[in-house]
């Protein structure tokens, strides 16, 4: 588990050395960049997911401590868990490459529609994880699960500020 915080504070750190140091009373800015013109194929999208989901398991499997029982039941479900939640994040990844299409020409319906479906795909991975908390309840002790869901919290949260910070505000 050391081993995960550790890496999760140097992630963290790294993207947060960038950052521009700001002295009180001063405004903070966030990057305004404009994506760029040069596009990111739906095949390159559909492998990194692929390649981070796996990382994720790696991840997750190096850090909960399950006996051979608890991993055998455990992982299955872990799987079709993993599944549903690819499938709720394409809603966010959708919204994303819509985003970066239409940035130089959004409209304010566009704009707010994008932050509603943001907040729509938010809630749709909260009542999945919801759903699912008594499920894994069921095969790996309680403590056990919560290591679970904090794992996936937190990779998530770091895969969400890597792209926070790529992807510059709306234009007003």
């Amino acid at each position: 588990m050391k081993n995960t915080n550790a890496r999760i504070a140097v992630a963290l750190g790294l993207s947060l050395i960038g950052a521009a140091r700001v002295r009180a009373q001063e405004p903070v800015r966030l990057p305004t960049t404009a994506p760029s013109e040069q596009g990111v194929s739906d095949e390159d999208i559909r492998l990194l997911r692929k390649d981070l989901r796996s990382l994720k398991k790696q991840t997750i499997a190096a850090n909960l401590e399950l006996t051979e029982t608890e991993a055998q039941n455990f992982w299955p479900i872990y799987d079709r868990y993993a599944a549903d939640l690819a499938a709720a994040l394409d809603k966010k990844y959708a919204l994303l490459k819509s985003y970066h299409d239409n940035y130089y020409s959004m409209t304010d319906t566009q704009a707010v529609a994008y932050i509603k479906g943001r907040a729509e795909v938010e809630a749709d991975v909260a009542r999945l994880r919801l759903k699912y908390l008594p499920i894994f309840a069921k095969v790996i002790s309680g403590k056990s699960t919560a290591v679970f869901f904090q794992l996936d919290w937190r990779l998530g949260t770091i895969l969400d500020l890597q792209m926070a910070s790529e992807m510059p505000l709306i234009e007003q």
